[in-house]
């Protein structure tokens, strides 16, 4: 598509537990000029309630996990008149301006590689752009534009095409590291990403240990995601990484039992298709600054 005009469709995931902040959300997307809008709320385990009209709803009948809450959303608005870009935003999160979805689609026209582009993501009430929310290793500061190899799955916009030809998220995950996954198979097609700090989404700033499945999930999905997308020579190095620096990270010996049962739980199996990345972007992620091991 070439037309100044993109149509963007939009994906919002609510459990009706956030009412006031989905609000602001939906008021925030359906404000943006620039861009025709499609936009779908999968409720996760619920019916969405207070949805604006011409918003296309799809009701899960039990909780079926953010990544797999998106690719039902996405999927509900696939198509022949499906937008050149997928949008993923969070029901907490809110555009602060009325061109905020356009800038964005302009930056990903000026990056025709990229197949994602991520905003920088700040607390409204501080201004801060928390660490997790940086996509790349050296964090310095969150003002450098460049070209990243993750992203924060939360906000995020994805080239349809793109997102379709790499399969989605992996929707088993339930929650944690869905990103990584994505990210790779979308390197893995010979794309890239692209970080655009001028364009900032307000997202409060929350600890994701708040869920009182993190430690295991975060342990088993990178067992996971390791065997789903590493070549076999990386598997047992990513893993020795990772349980090295979650030792030294996880100060609590109850939660740091829990992600060794998370760990345990992701050698048993589950990981789903094992579709290993070539050796070729091995090489171009670790060019682009963050080799997969880490």
């Amino acid at each position: 598509m070439t037309s100044a005009k993109a149509t963007v469709d939009v994906v919002v995931l609510t459990m009706n537990d956030r009412p006031e902040p989905f609000r602001r959300a939906m008021a925030s997307l359906l404000a943006q000029q620039g861009v025709d809008l499609r936009v779908a709320v999968v409720g996760n385990g619920v019916k969405p309630h207070d949805v604006p009209d011409g918003v296309v709803t799809v009701a899960l009948p039990v909780n079926e996990g953010i990544p797999a809450g998106r690719n039902v959303g996405a999927d509900a608005l696939a198509g022949p008149d499906a937008g050149e870009f997928v949008f993923f935003l969070d029901n907490d999160a809110v555009l602060p301006t009325s061109g905020t979805l356009a800038r964005l689609v302009a930056v990903a026209r000026r990056h025709p590689a990229a197949a994602y582009i991520q905003p920088r993501i700040a607390d409204p009430d501080t201004g801060v752009t928390l660490r997790r929310w940086m996509p790349r290793l050296r964090a310095g500061t969150a003002t450098r534009p460049g070209t990243i190899t993750v992203m924060a799955e939360g906000v995020v916009l994805i080239r349809r095409a793109d997102y379709e030809q790499a399969g989605g998220w992996p929707g088993h995950f339930f929650l944690f590291h869905e990103g990584i996954d994505l990210c790779w198979r979308l390197w893995d097609l010979g794309r890239t990403g692209y970080y655009a700090p001028d364009v900032v989404i307000h997202h409060p700033a929350t600890d994701p240990a708040r869920h009182a499945s993190f430690y295991r999930l975060v342990a088993r999905n990178r067992v996971w995601l390791a065997y789903r997308r590493l070549p076999a020579p990386l598997i047992p190095v990513y893993l020795a990484v990772w349980t090295v620096v979650s030792i030294a990270r996880i100060r609590s010996r109850a939660n740091l039992a829990v992600w060794f049962r998370g760990l345990r739980e992701g050698l048993k199996g589950g990981h789903g298709q094992r579709r290993p990345m070539s050796w070729t972007t091995v090489a171009r992620l670790t060019l682009a600054g963050r080799p997969p091991i880490v």
